[in-house]
């Protein structure tokens, strides 16, 4: 009971003493703020000797990326800007104030260096915010300010939505020159161990390099230090909303040729292709900033459109190859040979009504057109057979005779009109037939450029696929 009584007392007795500690340090505090800042000024360089050059160093950290707008070239970004300098008036002993070692006083009391971003792109050019400094007793002030910054930025989209982008920051001293104000960076990059990951880009990296520059207005050096941040897209977005509509649509335009010319729709299956992917390409042109460089997939987008324009009008030629009908010229020899013979076999086309069973229907209608022909010889044969005693019966004398060269009139004009109609049919078979080949030669047309647009689209597919990678 007495052990807890003491070791409760001296709880109570530290405590005790460490407020009476601070309560202390407070005071020292305000003596030292008050003796600092009773002859200071924040208008002039903190510096005893005005040739003497004054050191900031510059420590930059990226929290989050706002926006990347790549219409307007404009970099938004969440920063927070680390500044360290020495100022020569406010120093102090530590002992003679208890060992103070630092104290936190709002930064619009102290000098700061006009420190800016120099390609920044918004119009609004407020003051820095006023966070609190840290003021070291040897005179090391760091100033530790969150910013939210509108940067320039050259966006490069030859390559959307598989591109890369290097934006920079520009931070120098707006009126100081180098003989008076020098900037440094303190690390070779900025800091990315707080950045929040962002949904459309990834980070890469974000050097840092100090310049110094001659402008043409003066004489005087004008240091900088620029931090390149290194941005790379996430494709995935664009490749599934933007890439992957526009290569299915395009596998489309081949399949037109495959159509039925009787069905109607083969011209406006291309047209209908082509208007889609004209919605697709004006959501790009939209997103993107008006320059000579064409994205990639806009060129995917046109290389695309061209080739169902083509289409289109191959399939308008071949539909009037198709209904040429029996009033065209026969086909010529050098088509007949190289489409109808070879070409046709190559693309297994077959004639109009005819399919890969056509064969084998016609074998097992082999007896049955053996039984026609049969029936059909006989028939010859019994004309035949009439038209012998015909012609032998102008030897036969009195009025049989006479029968038998009125009947044999009769037959005659029966058989001119006979052949008159066998040249008619033959005619329309020959018609038919030179229709059937003009369908047949347009079919084969079909089939060759079919195959023909899907390599096409194949390959382009791949050559957008090897940019990317």
């Amino acid at each position: 009971m007495k052990l807890s009584f003491a070791f409760n007392l001296s709880l109570v007795f530290a405590v005790g003493m460490l407020h009476v500690a601070k309560a202390a340090q407070g005071k020292y505090a305000q003596m030292l703020f008050n003796e600092l800042f009773e002859d200071y000024s924040n208008a002039l360089r903190p510096v005893e000797d005005t040739d003497t050059v004054l050191n900031v160093t510059l420590q930059i950290t990226l929290s989050q990326i706002k926006d990347m707008d790549e219409r307007n070239q404009i970099l938004t970004a969440y920063l927070w800007i680390r500044q360290t300098w020495y100022d020569a008036y406010l120093k102090w002993d530590k002992d003679e104030y208890d060992g103070l070692d630092s104290i936190r006083i709002p930064s619009n009391l102290v000098w700061r260096p006009d420190i800016v971003l120099y390609n920044k792109a918004d119009d609004d050019f407020s003051e820095p915010v006023n966070t609190n400094i840290v003021l070291r007793h040897d005179g090391k002030i760091t100033w530790d300010a969150p910013a939210i910054t509108k940067s320039s930025c050259v966006v490069d989209v030859s390559y959307f939505p598989f591109d890369s982008q290097e934006c920079n920051l520009t931070f120098g001293s707006w009126t100081y020159n180098g003989n008076q104000v020098d900037i440094f960076n303190s690390l070779d990059s900025g800091d990315l161990s707080d950045f929040i990951e962002d949904v459309e880009w990834e980070i890469h990296g974000m050097p840092a390099v100090r310049n110094v520059i001659t402008y043409g207005c003066c004489s005087e050096p004008y240091p900088d230090v620029t931090f390149t941040l290194i941005l790379k897209r996430k494709s995935s977005f664009y490749i599934f909303n933007l890439l992957l509509p526009c290569l299915l649509i395009s596998f489309l335009a081949p399949l037109g040729f495959y159509l039925p010319a009787d069905s109607g729709e083969k011209v406006s299956l291309g047209v209908t292709v082509l208007l889609a992917l004209t919605v697709f390409q004006l959501m790009v042109a939209e997103s993107m900033p008006p320059s000579e460089n064409v994205p990639l997939i806009g060129k995917y987008y046109i290389a695309t459109m061209t080739m169902i324009t083509a289409s289109t009008a191959l399939t308008i030629i071949i539909m009037n190859i198709h209904y040429c009908g029996s009033g065209a010229k026969p086909v010529p020899q050098w088509a007949r040979v190289v489409i109808l013979d070879y070409m046709s076999k190559i693309f297994f086309v077959y004639d109009v009504g005819e399919n890969c069973t056509s064969l084998q229907r016609v074998k097992e209608q082999d007896p049955k057109v053996e039984k026609m022909n049969s029936a059909c010889r006989k028939d010859q044969d019994r004309y035949e057979g009439m038209r012998r005693p015909l012609a032998k019966g102008s030897g036969v004398p009195g009025e049989n005779a006479r029968d038998i060269v009125s009947c044999c009139s009769c037959y005659r004009i029966l058989i001119k009109n006979i052949e008159y109609i066998a040249s008619c049919v033959r005619r329309h078979k020959a018609n038919h037939a030179k229709g059937v080949e003009w369908k047949k030669v347009a079919k084969v047309m079909d089939r060759f450029f079919m195959w023909i647009f899907f390599i096409m689209v194949f390959f382009m597919s791949v050559l957008v696929i090897g940019k990317a990678l």
